[in-house]
């Protein structure tokens, strides 16, 4: 291993050099003219060994040094050293920032490192996804430039950072964005954002959901509230009058009762993110008890039912699910058909799977509605649905029962011919 160079080493090896040279011009004369030419050899040699070190740093990719000789020597091999040492550091240095981007790319939400005066350093691809960035096409621009809203720019000149700002996405109106903006590196910022969307809207629905909760609850308790109230007469509680109240807040109750009943199924369907379909669920039997229980709420209405059933198909699913599934098919096709009117229930096989359809020759509905029948409280005729005893979650608690048997509801209607619902289950889980 070859030693630093030091002012000693120098001094000696110069004196090495000038030795024989003013021994031979001190015995023999001329020692002027001999101590100049071993100058002008020395410079020489060091004009040489410094066109071989640029060279080598300037042209050659080798890390390897140029031979050299005398002081020169540690010299290369320091300049050696050196260069060894950076490029280690610049290998951490890209493992670095390569785990970063990669930590980066794994986030859920988009990533933005910009600089105090607003120009961007990099981005993630959610970033470029959700915000419309390009990197690295749009490296240094500013960033208010990329995203052109006043909402935005006046939050970037507040630089409250950490505080959250929401703001509709200008790619996506349909999106709702979340930005968080911190300090990250000297003079540049690191801001955060993410699609709220989905989020806003459950608590639009939540909200929703109470707010027709508390409506559904507030007419019956305000029908019983009154009856009690005139209960306070004791003139009241005979004769044909009582009669009337006493049927009124018993129908009143039942309506509680089933909306409570039906909220809890669809809370406890809802809440069961994945069940194992290994259940035997016997389909035919089921529907065989639902076609008495249908004629029974039928009553004087005498409509005329006709199920069509193959007893030799059964499934694997979750027996309780699929009952509430398909009683609700079933009874709303009974509440929501003229008396005297057709029903028709199949179960069958299919290429496809197990198939059932219930379909009615009602007054049908139309198309604006279709797709939202299967929002909780979402009712087409809301007098008509409360005459009923509808609550609006049947049809809620069937689309969520077959999500969980990979299925889904299918509707078909035509105003004034009737309406078809039907849904199709996996043929593996037949059995």
């Amino acid at each position: 291993m070859v030693e630093r160079l030091t002012w000693k080493k120098l001094a000696l090896e110069l004196a090495f050099f000038y030795l024989p040279w003013f021994l031979i011009g001190w015995f023999f004369g001329g020692l002027p003219w001999l101590l100049l030419l071993a100058t002008v050899l020395v410079l020489l040699w060091n004009f040489y060994h410094q066109l071989k070190l640029s060279d080598w740093l300037w042209k050659e990719r080798s890390l390897t040094p140029p031979s050299g000789s005398g002081s020169w020597t540690p010299l290369f091999n320091g300049i050696y050293r050196l260069q060894k040492r950076n490029r280690r550091r610049r290998k951490e240095l890209a493992n670095l920032i390569r785990r970063f981007r990669n930590g980066a790319e794994s986030l859920p939400d988009a990533v933005v490192v910009f600089e105090h005066d607003g120009s961007i350093v990099w981005c993630n691809k959610l970033a470029q996804d959700l915000l419309g960035f390009r990197m690295p096409d749009d490296a240094g621009q500013y960033i208010g430039n990329l995203i052109r809203t006043p909402e935005f720019i006046e939050y970037l000149s507040r630089a409250e950072l950490g505080e959250a700002f929401e703001m509709r996405s200008t790619l996506h109106a349909s999106k709702t964005l979340e930005f968080r903006t911190m300090p990250y590196a000297e003079g540049e910022y690191l801001m955060v954002v993410r699609d709220i969307s989905q989020l806003k809207q459950l608590e639009g629905m939540r909200r929703n959901f109470f707010a027709n909760v508390s409506h559904e609850l507030r007419t019956p308790m305000t029908v019983l509230r009154g009856y009690l109230e005139m209960a306070e007469d004791p003139d009241m509680l005979v004769g044909p009058m009582w009669d009337k109240a006493h049927g009124v807040m018993t129908e009143q109750l039942t309506r509680m009762e089933s909306l409570v009943e039906q909220l809890l199924t669809l809370s406890k369907i809802e809440a069961s993110v994945k069940i194992a379909l290994d259940q035997k669920v016997d389909v035919p039997a089921m529907l065989d008890v639902l076609e008495k229980e249908a004629q029974t709420l039928s009553g004087n209405l005498a409509h005329e039912f006709e199920f069509e059933i193959d007893h030799s198909l059964r499934v694997l699913g979750d027996e309780d699910q699929l009952r509430s599934a398909i009683s609700n098919l079933v009874y709303n096709a009974v509440k929501h058909t003229p008396p005297s009117a057709k029903i028709r229930v199949r179960w069958f096989r299919t290429a496809k799977g197990p198939r059932l359809e219930v379909i009615d020759s009602g007054e049908g509905i139309a198309p604006q509605h279709i797709d939202r029948l299967t929002e909780r409280f979402y009712r087409v005729d809301k007098a008509r649905s409360r005459e009923t005893g509808g609550s609006g979650l049947g049809l809620a608690i069937v689309k969520h029962a077959l999500n969980h048997h990979e299925s889904e509801l299918e509707i078909k209607s035509k105003v004034g011919e009737g309406s078809m619902f039907s849904f199709t289950l996996p043929e593996r889980l037949a059995c």
